[in-house]
């Protein structure tokens, strides 16, 4: 029996995975927008929406944050955005401060759930709704994300058709106390699990906030320097795009761009990289933060009208590639 007997594919089946995953992602590109029209009945008139976001340093952080105020003022809310600056002991004063406020509702954008999970705790407890934006929170009524689930095994799939499905490479995974990092990290190791020729090096690497991109150059400097034979480095991944940048440059500052990155939210600067023929960054799932954060605060409007809401709304991402990358773009609205 081959390997390719025991994992149940081969590269053919690799290939055919990674376009029906590029089709899936585009097809579905357009849901997002169909929504808003749909919801412009809803009103938060007279109500004071609390939005309590970790940091707004990165892409997407900062324009689901905008998007929310911008909603709730659209909507004739009253809007009480908080911003941590990825200060955890901040983070957990202002929710403490928006719990005495006692607004209508408080939406989380983001954070560490061992973190915030108690305060949403307290906020719950104290009547107040709490909704979030990537937090998968058992106190939360609503949860708004991208589906990490699919983003991070069509990501995982893509990389490995790229490699041909054996090699070495490099994972950050310093963040799995954030849900939509741990599942896309679980996502790559339940797909590459059935390749046995492709192999995590250890240590894994740790991404760090601040100074995400200098720190993931100089790891990637360094095991680059480890690893020195072309081809025994094949590809680098990270469960956001912020470390795919340093390790990007990394690689083109060593010269060695057979490597190819990963990584997952459409930063503008990533998808131009993606877009650049000659860049080693492979491919990117960009999400649609914007509108995550107006799904949002329409899920709030929609909980107060009297509404019954999942337990998740999923926003699709697109996955950009070499391949399809002036499509993504045109779709996203950032080129």
């Amino acid at each position: 029996m081959t390997e390719q007997d025991r994992s149940g594919f081969g590269r053919r089946e690799i290939l055919k995975l990674a376009a029906v995953t590029g089709a899936t992602f585009a097809g579905a590109g357009l849901f997002a927008s169909q929504t808003a029209a749909a919801d412009d009945g809803l009103s938060l008139k007279g109500k004071r929406i609390a939005i309590s976001a970790t940091g707004t340093d990165h892409y997407f952080d900062l324009q689901a944050y905008n998007a929310q105020i911008a909603e709730v003022k659209r909507l004739g809310g009253e809007p009480i955005a908080v911003d941590a600056g990825r200060n955890d002991g901040k983070l957990v004063s202002q929710l403490q401060t928006l719990i005495a406020q006692r607004p209508d509702a408080i939406v989380q954008i983001l954070g560490t759930l061992s973190v915030i999970d108690p305060w949403l705790k307290k906020a719950r407890d104290a009547g107040i709704p709490v909704l979030t934006v990537d937090v998968g929170s058992t106190n939360s009524i609503n949860n708004t994300t991208s589906d990490n689930w699919g983003i991070g095994k069509d990501l995982a799939l893509q990389l490995v058709s790229d490699i041909g499905g054996e090699g070495n490479i490099l994972v950050f995974n310093g963040f799995y106390g954030v849900t939509p990092c741990a599942i896309r990290y679980d996502q790559l190791v339940n797909v590459i699990k059935y390749f046995p020729k492709v192999k995590i090096i250890q240590p894994e690497l740790r991404d760090v906030i601040p100074n995400t991109v200098q720190d993931a150059f100089t790891q990637v400097t360094a095991l680059l320097n480890k690893y020195p034979e072309k081809g025994s480095i094949k590809a680098i991944w990270s469960a956001w795009d912020i470390p795919q940048l340093g390790a990007t440059q990394a690689i083109a500052a060593a010269g060695r761009t057979e490597i190819r990155t990963y990584g997952v939210d459409g930063s503008p600067e990533v998808l131009q990289l993606v877009a650049d023929a000659n860049s080693p960054a492979g491919a990117d799932a960009a999400q649609q933060p914007a509108e995550i954060g107006r799904t949002a605060i329409r899920n709030v409007a929609k909980l107060l009208a009297g509404q019954t809401l999942p337990r998740e709304t999923y926003v699709p991402a697109l996955l950009a590639n070499k391949a399809n990358i002036a499509d993504v773009v045109k779709k996203l609205g950032i080129g």
